[in-house]
Order: structure tokens, then C-alpha cells, then sequence
């Protein structure tokens, strides 16, 4: 995944990746990166665009409910190369179900707040709201 690109630095990465620099350092101690991270003169990190592709395929993941320990999984997969593209699909068909799970939780959380509103928007358009006997609904 690496490139030969000048190098961008950490506080760049955390700029175009929107993750904090601890973040990133966090991320390259848990084995997140394919890549070690390269280190130019007096030991700074360097990164390549690569590097900021696969973190904002992370970050995608992450953001999407994948536990550290599956993101990490799926970067060891990626990591070692061809020849486990179908322990690669299983981990990621895996996460799938999880968000889809999670969308249809939320789909019917919306349907019940947006039936909670048409109450009061109806409530409101009837002018019972400032009536002192009205209640409103719960």
C-alpha cells in the first residue's frame, strides 16, 4: 500500500483523516496500520496516502460499530495478502448483518419519534396546546 509520495506528517494524517494525533498513535500501537509507520529525520512519523486510505476505511468500520479487535483482525487478513479473501468476506458479511441490525433498530426509533411529533404538530395545529384543560399526550 505504500507509494512515493512525499510523506505527510502526523498533524497532516489527523487533518485529512479528522482522527486526533493520540488517535492515531493509539491506532498504530493496536496494529491497525498494514504498514509500520515510517519515520523520517529525528524519528517523526511519515505517513503515505495508502496509509490514509486504510484509515479511512478504519475509520468507516469503526464509526459503523466494528469492534477494535475485528478492525485488527481484518488488518492482519489484509496484511498477510492474497490466499484468505474468504475469512476476509465471513469477517465483513459478519459486520454487515450487525449494521443492518442496527439500521432496522434505528428505523423503528424513528418511526415511533416520528409519530410522536405528528401528535403534537397535530395537537398544535388544533390549538389545544395552550388550552389550561388539554393534557397533552405522553
Amino acid at each position: 500500500m505504500r507509494d512515493v509520495t512525499p510523506g505527510l506528517s502526523i498533524g497532516q494524517v489527523a487533518e485529512r483523516t479528522g482522527l486526533s494525533v493520540h488517535a492515531l498513535r493509539f491506532y498504530e500501537r493496536e496494529g491497525i496500520l498494514i504498514d509500520p509507520v515510517r519515520r523520517g529525520p529525528g524519528g517523526r512519523r511519515v505517513y503515505g496516502e495508502g496509509d490514509v486510505e486504510w484509515l479511512t476505511l478504519c475509520i468507516v468500520l469503526r464509526a459503523s460499530g466494528m469492534p477494535l479487535p475485528d478492525i485488527r483482525r481484518y488488518t492482519e487478513f489484509v496484511r498477510q495478502g492474497t490466499g484468505n479473501e474468504e475469512e476476509r468476506l465471513a469477517l465483513l458479511r459478519l459486520h454487515r448483518e450487525r449494521v443492518m441490525a442496527q439500521i432496522d433498530g434505528l428505523s423503528r426509533c424513528m418511526d415511533l419519534i416520528n409519530h410522536k411529533v405528528g401528535v403534537y404538530e397535530d395537537l398544535l395545529d388544533q390549538g389545544a396546546a395552550g388550552h389550561p384543560c388539554s393534557a397533552p399526550p405522553s
